[in-house]
């Protein structure tokens, strides 16, 4: 009966991706929170289902309850108010070095294929092999944020790359467009699977990557060596997309898929009203595809409940 209700119950996308990123924490789990639409998925798992996760802010408060009430920055006084710890930004980043950190909640203006993140600069200076960057081969694909021949520097880092580097894992939230997501981010910034395969090993990152990236249509995960998904699946004999079959409710039962190689970005679920082809022409590589792909679930009535009752006015959600 709930599930019936949460089905027919309006909702924004914005409230949509707050439910889906709630329910990556796990009970007990330690979560680099972070601001805007992760926020609100900490006071969701906490009311909901994970009512023993801990909130990290990187300014050094560590909470085991919400704020009291919606902050807008994480240094906000109501974000300080019964807080469990407030600490310096070293002690509370060192939980990452140790390896105490389970999640870490992540935006950017580019992820890729493999779940590398650019919060650095986008344009032409980014495309001749600066600092970190990818795209010095000539590999970088149309749709980049900065007009031709400009450049656009962002906020940088701040804390996103010691998150995507020494958390056990992290989750990415952006909007799903060709230019967000490129096959090869312009800068790295945040590593997430590098090139692929074992790339994280090779260079010595003890743990962690990419889990979930959450976009305005989908959401995406990414292939690792025992990921049930593709335990059935049998690299490199002759998969397709040919057979895709769509259900009446919306989900894709495709008869064959294309295995993802280890660490790159599929297709794992469909928000509701988006349909496959939207998405496909939305992602600048060619996203590769479940077996099953079912539909992101709404958010139920409890969830929904949390989130407006803390965000009252949708500042963060509309």
């Amino acid at each position: 009966m709930a599930e019936a209700a949460a089905k027919t119950t309006p909702y924004t996308m914005g409230e949509l991706m707050v439910a889906a990123a709630a329910r990556e924490i796990h009970d007990g789990d330690v979560c680099f929170v972070g601001m805007r639409l992760p926020l609100i998925a900490f006071v969701v798992a906490k009311r909901t289902h994970a009512p023993n996760a801990v909130g990290l802010f990187e300014n050094g408060v560590i909470r085991t309850t919400p704020a009291p009430e919606l902050i807008y920055t994480m240094a906000d006084p109501p974000n300080i108010l019964g807080a469990s710890q407030c600490l310096d930004m070293l002690s509370v980043m060192s939980l990452l070095q140790s390896g105490r950190v389970n999640l870490g909640f992540l935006g950017a203006a580019e992820v890729d294929r493999f779940g590398n993140l650019n919060s650095t600069q986008v344009g032409d200076a980014t495309r001749k092999g600066h600092g970190f960057s990818r795209a010095d081969k000539g590999e970088t694909k149309s749709g980049a944020l900065a007009p031709s021949g400009k450049i656009t520097r962002l906020p940088g880092s701040g804390g996103a790359c010691d998150i995507a580097s020494l958390a056990q894992r992290f989750v990415c939230l952006l909007e799903h467009a060709k230019h967000r997501l490129p096959e090869r981010v312009s800068y790295i910034t945040s590593p997430g699977n590098g090139d692929g395969g074992n790339w994280r090993k090779r260079v010595g990152l003890p743990r962690g990557g990419p889990s979930a990236c959450i976009t305005t249509k989908c959401i995406l995960r990414f292939r690792t060596p025992d990921d049930a998904v593709w335990t059935q699946a049998r690299e490199g004999h002759g998969f397709s997309r040919a057979d895709e079959r769509q259900t009446k409710n919306g989900a894709l039962a495709p008869e064959v898929s294309v295995v993802p190689e280890l660490g790159e970005a599929y297709l794992a679920s469909l928000h509701p009203g988006i349909e496959l082809d939207d998405v496909l022409a939305s992602t600048g590589w060619k996203l590769k595809v479940a077996p099953s792909v079912a539909a992101t679930p709404s958010p139920t009535d409890a969830e929904l409940a949390a989130i407006r009752d803390y965000d009252r006015e949708g500042f963060w959600t509309s």
